[in-house]
């Protein structure tokens, strides 16, 4: 076993690797082949036949198809591999997909490939993690950053959930198609990068307000990788090959990130929240959303302004104590039946678990708050400006404000009130709401959208 590197190194130095750690835990990530290349999709049977599969069980839609399921399966077929295919129907990726999956899976197969990106990559990794087979992904997007990841979200009773999954054992990227994916998805990418800011920020609070344990090589990793991807970001709208590989790699790193801590702690936050919320509601719409990434990108504009509203409001420790000990539970389960509507019952129940608004709780965060202030805002001072944000994001044609992806101010103010409880994970969103602003300040917020 090795000691995790203590600065950042390239993709191919994490995978397949064991790793000792100075935060006092061992590191693992499976994933055992990466090509982003000009072809890599006859990477597939090579790397199929390396691994020892033998009965190939293909998933994709009827866009994604076209644009790499039919070729992948003349590579396939040429190199003598058994492989079957299904274009999905049930594309809301919730029970029905699953019931959908299993009707058509082959007795036979060892080994599922997901052909696509965001939704069906995550039914993958959990439909086959539930079934007991690994998976691989070809890519055919670089819209976010869970390719590596080993959790998946899918809907489940009308709420965004996430899961235990796996990660795939090898991703594939031909930047031949990369290339052509829709400018809007290629912006979704950059804009779940950006999303790393706010979310390794959450990390950072969390640690210094609840104790939670934290790993500072993982954080410089995604920190390094983020930094790295951006300086270039400019020259995606000319669809530069190398330019949108290096995305692709990026992406998936952040995502290695995520295998390696074993959670999507270093790479989803607040402004994923606010993501999982929107979907959840434009779902209960019957609305399609824009991509995930480019969600991310806007809620991370948003917690940025709601940290600078906090960071120009002075803080009442003792008035953040009374409202934690007037805090009504009956009242929260009806305002969250009023927010989430069907998937009302799935957040009550997870707070019934975590308790992360008891008063006792939040008293005792208050606390180390009052008592670390100081440290506290230095990490919220770190964070780029809103501005800046907004500038990068206008530079690559995509949303930087709510009403620009659907989202009406009265979806917004229950967006910052209640999408933190999609996870049972401190926030931002948390910290503020333990200090009684969080519905002052995102009315500020709000105002000048």
């Amino acid at each position: 076993m090795n000691a995790m590197y203590d600065h950042p190194h390239s993709l191919g130095d994490y995978l397949d690797q064991h790793f000792t750690c100075s935060c006092g835990r061992e590191h693992y990530a499976p994933l055992k082949h990466v090509s982003v290349r000009k072809g890599a999709l006859e990477d597939l049977p090579v790397f199929a036949k390396e691994l020892g599969f033998g009965s190939l069980y293909l998933i994709s839609d009827p866009i994604t198809y076209g644009i790499a399921g039919e070729r992948c399966m003349e590579l396939l077929s040429a190199a003598g591999v058994k492989a079957q295919i299904i274009q999905l129907t049930h594309t809301d990726f919730d029970e029905a997909t699953v019931g959908e999956l299993l009707i058509h899976m082959p007795a036979d197969c060892d080994l599922m490939v997901a052909v696509g990106t965001g939704a069906i990559n995550d039914m993958t990794r959990f439909f086959s993690f539930r079934t007991g087979r690994p998976f691989f992904t070809v890519a055919t997007a670089a819209p976010m950053d869970g390719f590596a990841s080993s959790i998946a979200a899918i809907q489940v009773n009308h709420l965004k959930t996430t899961f235990d999954a796996q990660t795939p054992l090898c991703i594939l990227g031909d930047t031949d198609i990369l290339k052509n994916a829709p400018y809007r998805m290629i912006a979704a990418g950059l804009g779940d990068l950006l999303g790393k800011f706010t979310c390794l920020c959450d990390w950072k609070l969390s640690r210094v307000i609840t104790g939670e344990h934290y790993c500072e090589n993982i954080v410089e990793l995604v920190e390094s990788c983020v930094q790295s991807v951006l300086q270039d970001a400019g020259k995606a709208k000319d669809r530069d090959p190398q330019v949108l590989g290096d995305i692709m790699e990026g992406l998936v790193l952040t995502g290695v990130a995520m295998s390696l801590y074993g959670n999507s702690r270093p790479a989803s936050g607040c402004e994923h929240h606010m993501s999982h919320y929107w979907e959840m509601m434009f779902e209960q719409k019957g609305q399609r959303p824009v991509p995930h990434g480019t969600q991310v990108g806007v809620g991370t504009v948003l917690v940025l302004k709601l940290v600078e509203a906090l960071l120009d409001t002075p803080v009442d420790f003792d008035a953040a104590r009374s409202a934690a000990r007037s805090y009504d539970p009956a009242q929260w389960e009806r305002d969250i039946r009023a927010a989430y509507g069907p998937a009302a019952d799935g957040v009550i129940a997870m707070e019934a678990k975590a308790r992360k608004n008891d008063p006792a709780g939040r008293l005792a965060r208050i606390d180390a708050m009052e008592a670390r202030w100081e440290e506290i805002t230095a990490l919220l001072k770190s964070l780029p400006s809103s501005r800046t944000v907004t500038e990068l994001l206008r530079s690559l044609d995509s949303p930087c404000l709510p009403g620009e992806i659907g989202v009406d101010r009265e979806m917004l103010k229950n967006t910052f009130l209640y999408c933190k409880e999609v996870r049972a994970r401190y926030t931002i969103l948390q910290m503020i709401w333990d200090l009684g602003l969080l519905d002052p300040l995102s009315d500020r917020v709000i105002a000048g959208c």
